[in-house]
């Protein structure tokens, strides 16, 4: 993902939208820790193990697909994974989800490598929410300075995804709306 795309429109660029429109949220989403519990000692109830890599057993609850599509009337649904390109092609599908952008990231040693440079690059100037169960110090610090409304929400990587972090995103998003009401003086609604 170059920069924040897509947008509210169907894939039009923020930049050929109104400038009065208020840019769409996005919803940056782990794989590992969060849609994969990897911490928990055996595979939690709900889920089921796949070998979606030689050797290597992920753990999906299907479930998460829905808790996701919860979110889009008001984000924008973006891999922020390592994954990358087979988050699309092997865990979407899975979900019941459609191919999604993602942050891409450079090569690298492992498990818990700093995504930050990378999703701080791809955020841009838009306003965000973080799913991750490795929020690094500088994300922490890049997330509390930023301008533009941002939360990390942190996923225990025992448990994975929960209802209450879906929850926790949409108060953001609906407490974004408000923020953006009290400055354009509309009284359209984030719903």
């Amino acid at each position: 993902m170059a920069r924040a795309e897509p947008s509210r429109h169907g894939g039009a660029h923020p930049e050929d939208e109104d400038a009065m429109t208020p840019p769409r949220l996005l919803a940056l989403i782990d794989v590992d820790g969060v849609l994969n519990p990897y911490g928990a000692p055996a595979c939690p109830p709900g889920y089921t193990e796949h070998e979606l890599f030689e050797g290597e057993q992920v753990r999906v609850d299907p479930t998460h697909g829905a808790l996701l599509r919860r979110l889009v009337p008001h984000f924008d649904l973006v891999w922020a994974t390592g994954w990358e390109q087979d988050a699309n092609r092997l865990l979407a599908p899975l979900l019941g989800l459609p191919e999604l952008p993602l942050v891409e990231f450079p090569p690298h040693p492992g498990r818990n490598y700093d995504k930050f440079p990378e999703v701080a690059r791809a955020v841009g100037d838009r306003p965000a929410a973080w799913l991750d169960d490795l929020h690094s110090e500088a994300a922490c610090t890049w997330a509390a300075g930023r301008r533009e409304p941002t939360r990390l929400v942190p996923v225990d990587p025992g448990v994975g995804l929960l209802e209450e972090h879906i929850d926790e995103m949409l108060r953001f998003a609906r407490e974004f709306g408000t923020a953006v009401r009290g400055r354009s003086g509309s009284a359209a609604s984030p719903e």
